[in-house]
């Protein structure tokens, strides 16, 4: 058995740091193996594009209540254990939805797999605590690269073994993966219990406090979920684009998402920025460049090259935003990240939520066209959210 201290060897939390990268980045991914795959869930079951587009609403639903009742528990309880059984939980998941006949079992299946996919924003807080004093945001930046490459070649995977196999597959080798991850993470992760003493109820309360007390948290988590919400538009929409307009097969938007991967490069460097101090400035420079982005795609849509560049882009600020706004909030109070976490994370998959809600309406009566403008119009929200800390910042009332 492995305990956590603050002893630990360089070389030991570098091989750390790399096997929960690669931890989130799997467990991440089940969340987004169907957003390419819309087209093949309608088609297999019968339903409107708009209705498949439910399954990603759902599934971001699903991970939105897992942060808020889930996540807590990581301030509560020993971490390994925790993350190891939910692991578990989502392998059975993941299989009841491989094999799920109807659309309506796929939906609460969906569910099931996002509740317990939250495991990663368990890891992530951890990485902050055993980072390095001084090198948080490298630390966790890794981590997030991890997680991000999760995220982004999720949707090549699934594609490319709905090419050769069937849509179903990815989520029976996924329930696989996370048997198979479960076991690693008991053997390998340090085990972590938590300082404090209290009850599930005082702890969800400890999430409404830290929610209440800490603006600077509050601002970086709209500004965040205004981030998801553009991400999650145009990810919903792109496979429909694809095919409709450019008769993509599913190979080739496998492909198209792999581009769009190098986005995650964004994060040991926005790490590296936050660490030095010019997080703020960068934070609003990468809302503002995430709404242009839509605008590049909107306007040359008819080019797969641009259409190719917009994805990196806007992956790419949305990354940078996500690891400068964590380098702030898990500073705001360490003995408590698993909560700040969850308010974070929470505001962050609602705006997700409805982001993918209301893209699916978007898109049926508006066209790409229309996604563009949502998309592009969804970071400014965060950008005011971003001036008014800028503002409070300079009365002297804000940490950040």
């Amino acid at each position: 058995m492995t305990t956590l201290t603050p002893t630990a060897s360089s070389a030991s939390l570098r091989v750390l740091n790399v096997v929960m990268a690669v931890a989130c980045g799997l467990a991440v991914a089940n969340i987004y193996y169907s957003q390419p795959l819309l087209d093949l869930i309608a088609h297999d079951f019968g339903v409107s594009e708009g209705t498949a587009s439910l399954v990603v609403t759902f599934t971001q639903a699903g991970y939105a209540l897992g942060l808020l009742f889930l996540v807590p528990l990581g301030d509560l309880l020993e971490s390994r254990a925790l993350v190891t059984r939910m692991l578990l939980g989502t392998a059975v998941a993941l299989a009841l939805a491989a094999f799920s006949p109807v659309f309506g079992a796929f939906l609460v299946m969906a569910v099931l797999v996002g509740i317990t996919s939250v495991v990663v924003q368990i890891l992530v807080p951890m990485a902050a605590h055993l980072a390095p004093e001084g090198q948080e945001g490298v630390f966790v930046g890794k981590v997030m690269s991890g997680l991000l490459l999760g995220i982004l070649l999720a949707r090549s995977v699934a594609s490319a073994i709905a090419q050769f196999v069937d849509w179903r597959a990815i989520y029976v080798i996924s329930a696989v993966l996370m048997v198979v991850l479960s076991v690693v993470l008991r053997r390998t992760l340090p085990t972590h219990r938590p300082q404090q003493r209290t009850s599930y109820r005082a702890m969800l309360a400890g999430v409404v406090e830290v929610a209440r007390d800490e603006p600077a948290l509050r601002r970086k988590a709209i500004a965040q979920a205004s981030m998801f919400g553009a991400f999650t538009a145009f990810w919903t929409a792109i496979a429909y684009e694809l095919v409709g307009e450019h008769g993509f097969s599913q190979g080739q938007i496998a492909l198209f998402a792999l581009v769009g991967a190098g986005g995650a490069a964004a994060a040991p460097v926005a790490g590296r920025i936050a660490d030095k101090g010019y997080g703020e400035v960068c934070s609003g420079i990468a809302l503002l460049l995430a709404s242009a982005t839509f605008l590049l795609a909107g306007f040359g849509h008819g080019s797969i090259l641009v259409l190719a560049v917009a994805a990196v882009l806007l992956d790419f600020a949305v990354q940078s935003h996500q690891v400068m706004g964590q380098h702030v909030v898990y500073g705001l109070r360490p003995q408590a990240r698993a909560r700040i976490n969850t308010v974070y994370m929470t505001t962050i998959f609602v705006g997700g939520t409805l982001a993918s809600l209301l893209t699916g309406f978007v898109h049926a009566h508006s066209g790409w066209t229309g996604v563009c403008w949502v998309g592009g119009l969804v970071p400014l929200v965060g950008f005011v959210a971003w001036l008014s800390g800028v503002r409070e910042r300079r009365a002297g009332h804000a940490p950040a």
